[in-house]
């Protein structure tokens, strides 16, 4: 490992230093994946790692490649030594409650699916008051905190990987290439097929295309 990347991780271990430092021993990172997307489901995940670990190149998801992010998921989930929790919410919840709801749902249950109970939780650009256990919002948390950046990873992979299944079943959309996002392709699917089981009916253009086709029924 070079220097300067042994530098950026003990800058990353900050949070988690302060908080051993007034006492905490469990701490957790947590964010989420989905919130903008037009169709599938919004996903958290949450992270404990062994104090001190130098998990090289982990990062906030969205600035490593695809290839890397796979390899650094595989390494986290193989990895005894690393706590890892998912919650998922699809997206006729989210369409039911709103996604920030969704997303703080979605951060429960990931905190609940952890075998091992935090007693602080770092969580990105979010703080939760019901959460049950003291935490802390830090804004790009992702690239600041390396239990977030853990999480971010485990939450962006298992939603990618979701939403590869989805493209299996409705194959006309291209989900497995921009995942739901509302990209130029995305969007003139929506055009020509209307939405899918999958498409969250409260986010545009969705919802344009279910009032069109007579699809905003609630039967």
């Amino acid at each position: 490992m070079e220097i300067d990347e042994k530098r950026r991780l003990k800058r990353m271990w900050q949070y988690e230093n302060d908080a051993f430092s007034r006492g905490f021993s469990v701490i957790a990172g947590m964010d989420e994946a989905g919130r903008g997307p037009l169709a599938g489901p919004v996903v958290a995940a949450a992270a404990i790692l062994p104090k001190g670990l130098m998990l090289e190149n982990c990062n906030d998801s969205k600035q490593l490649s695809a290839k890397l992010r796979q390899e650094l998921y595989e390494e986290i989930m193989r990895n005894p030594e690393i706590e890892t929790g998912i919650g998922v919410v699809p997206h006729d919840k989210i369409d039911e409650i709103n996604i920030l709801r969704a997303t703080i749902l979605a951060m429960t249950l990931a905190v609940r699916d952890l075998k091992k109970r935090p007693d602080f939780v770092l969580i990105d650009a979010l703080f939760i008051p019901d959460l049950g256990i003291e935490n802390r919002g830090v804004i790009k948390g992702d690239s600041r905190s390396i239990s977030i950046a853990a999480a971010s990873i485990v939450a962006k992979q298992t939603r990618d990987n979701r939403m590869l299944e989805y493209d299996r079943q409705y194959p006309r959309y291209g989900f497995a290439k921009h995942k739901g996002y509302g990209t130029k392709h995305h969007r003139e699917m929506l055009k020509i097929h209307g939405p899918s089981p999958i498409h969250r009916k409260t986010f545009l253009p969705a919802r344009e295309q279910c009032e069109e086709l007579d699809l905003w029924r609630t039967d």
